[in-house]
C-alpha cells in the first residue's frame, strides 16, 4: 500500500514526492513478497496534481517540459510496466497528473465524494503526466476532449457511467473494498496477471496478428510458472488453488 501523504495541499506532488514515490514503486517491483500495488491518498484528496506554488515566479524552477521528462514520465512508465496488478482508491480530488495516477491503475475504485479534473486549459497549459494517453483509453475520445477542453469536474458517479472507474462506493467503504480487492489480486496467479496487463495495454496500438503473437509469448511465460502447475492440479483435484506468484 502506497499513500500520498501531503494532506495540507491535497497531496499535490512536489518534485521530492515524485522522487520518493518512484523509489517506492521500484522497491515494490523488486520485492518478491509484493504481488499487488494499492495506491491512495491521505486526507480529503487523492492528488490535486503538481504543486505549482512558486513555479511560475521562481527563477530556479525547472521548465515544465523538463520536469515531465525527468520526473513524471519515469514514474508513469514504472506504473504502466508493473509485473503485478495495481488498484487505485480515489478518496477525493484527482486532478492533473493526479488524475493520470488514478486512471493508470488496472482497477480504479472511487469514493462517491471524489471527482476528476483536467484543469490545464484554465491556466494555459496542455494535459500532461500521461493524461492524453490514459484518459481517452478510459473514457473514450469524446469524453476526454470535453474534460480537457472545458476543464470541468467529472464527479465520481459520472466517471463510473463513462467507464473511467470500475466502482463507485460510499466514502466509508472505499478502503475496505479496495483492500479486499487488492488482497484478492495479490493471492492470484500474479505472473499471468502481469502478462495480462501488459497484453491488454499494448494491444490497443497493435494489429490483431501482433497481439496474437504477443499472447503466444505471454502464454509460454505463464505456462512455465509454478502457478500454472498449481492451477491445473487444483482444478483436477477440485480444490482452491494456492498461488504463490511464481
Amino acid at each position: 500500500v502506497l499513500k500520498l501523504n501531503a494532506p495540507d495541499v491535497l497531496n499535490a506532488l512536489s518534485g521530492e514526492m515524485v522522487r520518493e514515490l518512484s523509489v517506492a514503486v521500484s522497491e515494490a517491483t523488486h520485492t518478491e513478497q509484493v504481488r499487488c500495488l494499492l495506491l491512495t491518498g491521505v486526507g480529503r484528496g487523492f492528488c490535486a496534481g503538481a504543486n505549482l506554488q512558486g513555479s511560475a515566479s521562481s527563477e530556479s524552477a525547472e521548465p515544465a517540459g523538463s520536469v515531465l521528462e525527468t520526473h513524471y514520465a519515469p514514474l508513469m512508465n514504472k506504473l504502466r510496466n508493473l509485473p503485478f496488478p495495481m488498484v487505485t482508491a480515489v478518496n477525493g480530488v484527482a486532478a492533473g497528473v493526479g488524475m493520470s495516477l488514478a486512471l493508470v491503475g488496472d482497477i480504479v475504485i472511487a469514493a462517491e465524494s471524489a471527482y476528476f479534473l483536467q484543469a490545464f486549459v484554465n491556466i494555459g497549459l496542455v494535459p500532461d503526466g500521461g493524461a492524453t494517453w490514459v484518459l481517452p483509453k478510459a473514457a473514450g475520445i469524446p469524453a476526454a476532449m470535453e474534460a480537457m477542453l472545458l476543464g470541468e469536474r467529472i464527479l465520481a458517479e459520472r466517471a463510473y457511467e463513462l467507464g473511467m472507474v470500475n466502482r463507485c462506493v460510499e466514502d466509508e467503504a472505499l478502503m475496505d473494498e479496495a483492500r479486499a480487492l487488492a488482497e484478492r489480486l495479490a493471492n492470484g496467479p500474479t505472473v499471468a496477471m502481469g502478462q495480462i496487463r501488459r497484453l491488454v495495454r499494448n494491444a490497443q496500438s497493435q494489429s490483431l496478428s501482433d497481439a496474437m503473437n504477443a499472447e503466444a509469448e505471454a502464454q509460454r511465460i505463464a505456462g512455465n510458472s509454478e502457478d500454472f502447475v498449481e492451477g491445473v492440479q487444483a482444478f483436477l483435484g477440485k480444490r482452491e488453488a494456492a498461488f504463490k506468484g511464481r
